[in-house]
């Protein structure tokens, strides 16, 4: 088999591979709660800088990304941010204080972020035609990630003895990844920035080549779209952090919450493979947002008023809701513009914002739990959110993104 019919091949691989590490030192921490808890005596609001922390980090090294692309070059800064993530898993299992444990989520969220800046741009640059399948094979591995992580690290604890060995485990992902991307020679081309692609679309109208990430603060809906971004993974990382313990907290097993919680990712996952592929029907990508958001509403609204009633059906609402949001957010950003590089850049900006607003809901549900005593406050806020979202989704018409971004060209 030729060179060029083996790209798509090692392409779906490299997404793969890579997504797989990159939400497990995050799903890992919640099934785990109690058992971090009995060791190490933190509140809830301060068990939740360990999810509030990593995204917190993602966001601030999203504007960062591609200069450091620039520098050292795309495949070493991917191979860079796998060993910071392999290392601070690893790092896990010597944690003897909360604020080691801190630590560890901080570098865990560098490494995810650099990942997350580039890759998007990559995709598109690489498979501009495509991009909705690879984006959606891209997120399924991430969900994939998480699923893994929720589902294995109450056996692993329960198998090891302490929680600092299920958490470190998640370190060997990184492995077979570092080798993967390094040997790899098909796929997402990661030598650098396509100059000639650059060249090509510099000459057409509202293009400008030297765009940088800041350029994007002056132009509103990159902020609309960072905010939307930020409020759909706001529903996720709280939902990460949090609802294996409100489980817990309602009678359940640690590891039966950590099953519902792998349940849902795994709804995400489906979702992740599903909803781009019916995306690409369509430029218009309203409508399924606001279906996704609809499902998102009520599962939040079935938490919080009979949440034993039917757990499984408000976790795959959930699920359904928040894994298709998250590429959809990510398609919607990458369709108002056609030159990759500035797409790249627009997407590494709008994660950049959504991930530094997505990191407070963590610690929010948190302090309303040490102030409460409950989550349910937290699953009505977030479905209030949801319910707000529905207006800023509406007004994604596609008819109208290039317009937006009239100022790049200037």
């Amino acid at each position: 088999m030729s060179s060029s019919k083996w790209q798509p091949v090692w392409l779906i691989l490299t997404l793969i591979i890579l997504g797989l590490n990159l939400r497990p030192s995050m799903a890992a921490i919640g099934p785990l709660l109690e058992a971090i808890r009995a060791s190490l005596p933190l509140s809830y609001s301060s068990l939740a800088l360990l999810t509030m922390l990593p995204v917190m980090t993602m966001g601030v090294a999203m504007f960062i990304g591609a200069k450091l692309a620039a520098r050292l070059g795309e495949r070493q800064t991917l191979l860079l941010s796998l060993l910071l993530i392999g290392l601070a898993n690893l790092a896990r299992l010597w944690a003897g204080s909360g604020l080691q444990l801190l630590l560890t989520a901080i570098i865990a969220g560098l490494g995810i972020a650099l990942i997350q800046a580039l890759l998007p741009g990559m995709i598109k640059r690489s498979y501009s035609q495509h991009i909705e399948r690879y984006m959606g094979i891209y997120v399924t591995a991430i969900m994939g990630g998480a699923a893994l992580a929720a589902a294995i690290s109450p056996w692993l604890e329960h198998r090891f003895g302490h929680w600092q060995s299920a958490l470190a485990f998640w370190a060997l992902l990184s492995l077979p990844a570092m080798l993967f991307w390094f040997w790899g020679k098909h796929g997402l081309q990661p030598l650098g920035f396509n100059k000639a692609a650059a060249k090509k679309t510099s000459g057409k109208p509202g293009v400008s080549p030297n765009v940088g990430i800041g350029s994007f603060s002056r132009i509103p809906r990159a902020w609309l779209l960072g905010l939307f971004f930020g409020l759909s993974t706001a529903s996720y990382t709280c939902v990460l952090a949090w609802l294996a313990p409100f489980f817990i907290d309602l009678g359940w097993q640690a590891t039966q919450a950590g099953l519902l919680l792998a349940f849902l990712t795994l709804m995400e996952v489906v979702a992740g493979l599903l909803l781009p592929t019916l995306a690409a029907r369509s430029h218009d990508r309203r409508p399924l947002l606001l279906l996704l958001l609809l499902s998102t509403i009520g599962g939040f609204i079935g938490l919080a008023l009979m949440p034993l009633a039917q757990p499984w059906l408000w976790a795959a609402l959930l699920g359904i809701g928040i894994g298709g949001l998250f590429p959809l957010s990510l398609i919607v950003t990458l369709d108002h513009l056609d030159d990759y590089s500035q797409a790249g850049q627009l997407t590494a900006f709008v994660q950049g914002i959504g991930y530094l607003l997505a990191s407070l809901s963590p610690l929010l549900a948190g302090y309303l739990k040490d102030s409460s005593s409950s989550f349910t406050l937290s699953w009505l806020l977030l479905a209030a959110v949801s319910l707000g979202m529905l207006a800023i989704a509406w007004r994604f018409d596609p008819k109208r993104h290039s317009q937006h971004f009239a100022l790049l060209a200037h």
